[in-house]
């Protein structure tokens, strides 16, 4: 994006007051230029710790070290900075996931082990969790969308090459996706922490032995 037409003064005396903010905090103060993927990304991990509603650009900027001058170098507003946000959580979700597995050549293996990656992603679980607390933002709904429908045309199209027939596919796949959503939200609705993790590790087998054909 380009640079704003923003006033080069304003912005050191941002920068001055930014240093003496930290300075007054204990908190070094940040050298070089921030990104716009950094900023992405600081949002994605308030969205994580706090939902989509914290996502703020004071909080932001105080958390970075820097002032809101960085942010308006990138962003025009709050709402381009959520979309940007969404995107980068989708891209990378897809390239670690799905770019990942592609490699495995056997289809039962890869469906194994996108369960074993799926449930050690803790990080995704806690910000999808989030992002379904908040289907109703603008910003939120078609990245949810779009994710949904490419991780249910993975499965079904990896169930389908272990031998499935296409609607035994789609229904396999259904329940699969199913199965994980439905796990975030039980955990919303009950409150609960993570499970020990050695109940968590037979659940995830007894899924995989479940739902992976033989």
């Amino acid at each position: 994006m380009g640079k704003p037409a923003a006033n080069p003064p304003a912005r050191a005396a941002d920068t001055g007051d930014a240093a003496t903010a930290n300075a007054e905090a204990g908190k070094p103060e940040r050298t070089g230029r921030l990104s716009a993927e950094d900023w992405a990304q600081a949002a994605l991990d308030l969205i994580a710790e706090q939902g989509v509603a914290a996502v703020a650009v004071e909080p932001l900027a105080r958390r970075l070290g820097v002032t809101k001058g960085s942010f308006y170098w990138h962003f025009p507003s709050r709402e381009a900075l959520l979309q940007a946000a969404m995107e980068r959580w989708e891209n990378v979700e897809q390239e670690a996931v799905f770019g990942t597995l592609e490699r495995v050549p056997d289809p039962r293996e890869r469906l194994r082990a996108l369960f074993q990656m799926v449930a050690h992603e803790y990080q995704s679980h806690v910000i999808y969790s989030a992002l379904l607390k908040a289907l109703d933002h603008p910003a939120v709904q078609p990245v949810i969308d779009r994710v949904s429908k490419r991780r249910l045309d993975y499965l079904a199209a990896s169930f389908r090459q272990t031998g499935l027939g296409r609607e035994d596919a789609q229904h396999r796949a259904r329940l699969t996706y199913a199965a994980y959503v439905g796990f975030l939200q039980l955990n919303l609705q009950l409150h609960q922490a993570r499970m020990p993790q050695e109940e968590f590790e037979a659940y995830v087998e007894h899924l995989s032995k479940t739902l992976v054909p033989a």
